[in-house]
């Protein structure tokens, strides 16, 4: 039996204990009323009362067939009982009326589950519907007593076959809308990993390749090979997949001291400190003058996009401001950290921009925008081109 089905005959359970004595105590109430039942037949029936109560409440615990079945066996009797004794008044009456037609009754929510169980269940409204007949004065008080019994065992009958179909069809939903949420899920990690790879291929490979395509102009041999042995180990990482000793969430350190700071390697090539970044673009023949702050503290996801896209700003100098020197001013304040791309190159129409290249949009634009951090352009024909990158930064515990 499946998960689904054992929190279905739990829920079953717990319906018939709360039905059955819920019903059980009213009608023990109206039977103690003064004056409705005489003392002798107190004497015995309140205790059988008790036991019908007894055998409800394990009804919802454990082994619910079995008790269910002592449940009517002790109701027959406490029928049988009232009766055999002496005719009850309107009040026990209808204080009997209640056991037989609400009480007894729940115990059609457990014996519905299999086919031998609903056999045991026509079998106990038989045994009941024939006390009551045998039991009742005149025929217009069995007629309305048996009607009430029908209608008593019919409802928890058809609220117990409506939760065993009910149930399963909710179960098929959930998982159907686990299975969609899972499939989109996958669809979006594979997009993102596909879009994490064109940037890398754009801002390393590609870039390394179009300089070969030029002759190298203006970088040296040494230069272009450590390029290439750059794009290389890109190339392994992207093919074998990457690991990173880095935990998500942790606080990284981007300075300009000369050994590197570990981040996430999720992208890794270009370069793990602003250091690193300098050291890369000054052996591709463009200088950079760096202003404001030596280092910066932000969660490593957002430093690699900081980095990053900073060095996609560079490249884009190199390739197409037809100058060799930049400037990058970082500053940050307490929300936070800033870094201004500046050159005195030949510029642009800002208008000009595909949407569609990866250069910008893709590289600058989208990459910050997945970590909370925005991007503005400034540039127009001869005036050069200012970049404003900015990221959140993160509180930094202690």
């Amino acid at each position: 039996m499946d998960l689904i089905s054992k929190e279905r005959d739990r829920l079953l359970q717990r319906a018939a204990r709360v039905w059955g004595l819920s019903f059980t105590v009213v009608s023990l109430i109206c039977f103690v009323l003064p004056g409705a039942t005489p003392e002798r037949v107190l004497v015995v029936a309140v205790p059988l009362y008790v036991v019908l109560g007894v055998f409800q409440a394990f009804m919802g615990w454990m082994r619910p067939t079995l008790w269910a079945l002592l449940s009517v066996l002790t109701g027959i009797v406490v029928v049988g009982h009232v009766f055999a004794t002496t005719p009850p008044t309107p009040a026990g009456q209808a204080a009997l009326v209640e056991l037989c037609a609400a009480a007894i009754p729940a115990a059609a929510l457990v014996l519905l589950s299999s086919w031998w169980r609903i056999v045991l269940l026509v079998l106990s409204f038989a045994a009941v519907g024939i006390a009551v007949e045998l039991t009742t004065a005149d025929l217009a008080t069995a007629l309305r007593t048996g009607a009430l019994v029908v209608v008593g065992w019919a409802l928890p009958a058809l609220v117990g076959a409506w939760i065993m179909a009910a149930v399963p069809q909710a179960a098929k939903r959930i998982a159907s809308i686990g299975r969609a949420h899972r499939a989109e899920r996958q669809a979006s990690e594979l997009e993102a990993q596909r879009r994490q790879g064109a940037r890398l291929l754009h801002d390393t490979v590609l870039a390394t390749l179009t300089l070969l395509a030029h002759s190298g102009v203006g970088v040296s041999p040494e230069a272009l090979r450590e390029q290439a042995s750059d794009d290389a180990r890109l190339l392994r990482q992207l093919r074998l997949g990457t690991n990173s000793n880095v935990p998500d969430g942790s606080v990284q350190k981007a300075g300009t001291e000369t050994s590197p700071v570990p981040v996430a390697v999720e992208e890794p090539v270009l370069g793990t400190t602003l250091a690193s970044v300098k050291q890369r673009f000054g052996r591709m023949g463009l200088q950079v003058s760096w202003h404001g702050a030596g280092q910066v503290l932000l969660p490593s996801h957002t430093l690699d996009a900081f980095l990053l896209a900073l060095a996609e700003c560079l490249e884009n100098v190199r390739r197409h401001s037809g100058v060799t020197e930049a400037h990058v001013t970082i500053t940050d304040d307490d929300t936070t950290v800033r870094a201004m791309v500046t050159d005195s190159g030949v510029g642009f129409d800002i208008a000009d921009i595909e949407a569609t290249k990866l250069g910008f949009t893709e590289s600058v634009v989208g990459r910050l925008r997945e970590v909370g951090g925005t991007a503005r352009l400034f540039s127009a024909p001869g005036s050069g081109t200012t970049v404003v990158l900015e990221v959140p930064r993160a509180e930094v515990g202690s």
